[in-house]
């Protein structure tokens, strides 16, 4: 909740405020460019919609089971199913968020290295293994989520199958990575990009 407003500007600088005058806007290329733009604003909508429903329900079954168990001794069943759940849906909406507003923690101690002339090649280097990275993390729950659907996987109360849950957290570090490469290689993204040398939270 603190870093939504940060988020949210990074990404509004990045996505929302397209200039008016861009240059070859009439050529495929410029078009492309438009109808990428277009295409993930909507994307990263959906995904804040998806995430602040999800943290809007966890609040209101979280309130709910705390008044029930101690002004009426009837907590929710299943509560537990229901947090784990939705925690895991706010965490991983989140993730591709954090990713294309470029506001990952970051550490500040080889700043002036890093950013001098000759290391430009660096950052090049770290998003690509950084890519690499969420590519596996997406790989690892599609395996999980064929084999939580292969053995029936669900929540011990609920019974809610697990397999869909798997297969968000992969569709979240895929989407995650394909945001890391667009803000940092295409043309527009980067123009749009209005963020400090050193982007992210800095510790």
């Amino acid at each position: 909740m603190i870093l939504k407003p940060t988020i949210k500007r990074s990404l509004e600088n990045k996505f929302a405020a397209q200039p008016q005058a861009k240059l070859g806007a009439g050529s495929p290329t410029g078009r492309l460019e438009a109808c990428m733009d277009r295409v993930i604003t909507h994307i990263r909508q959906m995904i804040e919609y998806l995430l602040m429903f999800s943290l809007l329900m966890m609040v209101v079954i979280n309130f709910a089971d705390v008044t029930g168990r101690h002004l009426f001794n009837h907590p929710i069943f299943g509560i537990q199913d229901l947090t784990e759940h939705l925690m895991a849906v706010v965490v991983f909406c989140g993730l591709p968020l954090v990713t294309m507003a470029g506001t990952h923690l970051t550490v500040d101690l080889f700043d002036k290295l890093t950013q001098s002339s000759g290391m430009r090649w660096w950052k090049q280097v770290i998003t690509l293994l950084m890519t690499v990275i969420l590519c596996l993390i997406s790989w690892t729950f599609l395996q999980s989520a064929l084999e939580a659907h292969s053995i029936a996987d669900v929540s011990p109360e609920l019974r809610l199958p697990r397999a869909p849950l798997y297969l968000l957290m992969a569709c979240s570090a895929v989407l995650s990575a394909l945001g890391l490469l667009y803000i940092s290689y295409y043309p527009s993204a980067k123009a749009q990009a209005n963020l400090p040398s050193s982007s992210g939270g800095e510790l």
